[in-house]
């Protein structure tokens, strides 16, 4: 007679399961079943209307954040946060935020502003030419 399953080895390996699906959500950045690119130079990320003095806008799929920490003056940065690769979630408060930890990061220059990063976002470079944005 054989013994199927008990009912704590099912659990286990459904949680099991379930843990490996949610934590894949931010995997290595050498994932090549990722649906998101980066930008290509030349490709148009916004006009420079759409991007806030004093903040900025994330373009997850081109994994970029642009910002505008003055008037006129654009920055660019990486979107994926420097601690643990948790895609940033938001701009505010003169900060590029990463709710998956706390980390924030200063829209002048990537800084770190608050832990647990320690490494500043990496900048992208742009192109401003009149009223559009646009990967250098």
């Amino acid at each position: 007679m054989t013994q199927g399953p008990t009912r704590r080895t099912v659990l286990l390996a459904t949680g099991a399961a379930a843990l490996t699906v949610g934590c894949s959500e931010y995997g290595d950045d050498n994932d090549s079943g990722s649906s998101s690119v980066e930008a290509s130079a030349g490709q148009e990320l916004a006009k420079t209307g759409d991007i806030p003095v004093g903040g900025g806008k994330i373009f997850p799929d081109e994994k970029i954040v642009v910002t505008q920490p003055k008037e006129g003056e654009f920055k660019a940065f990486s979107n994926i946060c420097t601690h643990q690769q948790c895609p940033v979630a938001n701009v505010s408060g003169g900060t590029i935020n990463c709710t998956c930890h706390g980390s924030k990061f200063s829209i002048a220059d990537g800084a770190v502003e608050h832990p647990p990063a320690t490494k500043p976002l990496p900048a992208k470079q742009l192109k401003v030419s009149g009223d559009s944005i646009t990967v250098a």
